[in-house]
């Protein structure tokens, strides 16, 4: 990865979701990205409502510095699959929560993808968007020894908090 388009903060993430009621969860994404100092953009992309974006946004996303996109859905969930099928980047899907199977659906849509394209599935809501975003953080820190670093500080962090915890 280029150090300076993370150090300029030029995007290197993408966060795409369905709707702008998804942004509630995949802000948690984004809070994650912003704590490892990791430059992203945020866009709303529909599978149905907007499909000639989607299909520009995946064809021009590894050309524009793209490495990694964040895709968030609910319901039938067909974002991520249908960005997947339109990029060579790694799409980490997060199956938004929905009111009426708490996300199930979207777990299971994003979850069943055929054989040949690829999606990374996270948990349903907020926890899924974390976590896709520190998979995005691992995957970056593949060719940024720097970012790397902060994965491991980061991780070291996490386990002396949980052995601090009395009960």
């Amino acid at each position: 990865m280029n150090l300076d388009r993370r150090k300029d903060k030029l995007p290197v993430v993408a966060i795409v979701m369905g709707s702008r009621s998804d942004w509630q969860t995949m802000k948690a994404a984004a809070d994650i990205l912003d704590e490892f100092d990791i430059g992203y953009e945020k866009k709303i992309v529909s599978a149905h409502r907007t499909p000639e974006l989607l299909r520009e946004f995946g064809l021009s996303a590894a050309a524009k510095g793209l490495r990694v996109i964040i895709a968030g859905a609910g319901g039938a969930a067909h974002l991520p699959g249908m960005m997947a099928s339109y990029t060579r980047l790694p799409v980490l899907g997060v199956p938004v929560e929905s009111k009426v199977l708490r996300g199930v659906d979207s777990l299971l849509s994003i979850v069943q993808m055929p054989f040949g394209i690829p999606v990374g599935c996270l948990a349903i809501g907020e926890s899924g968007a974390k976590n896709a975003a520190l998979l995005a953080v691992a995957i970056l820190a593949l060719e940024d020894k720097e970012l790397a670093k902060k994965l491991e500080l980061f991780r070291v962090e996490q386990t002396r908090k949980v052995l601090d915890e009395t009960l």
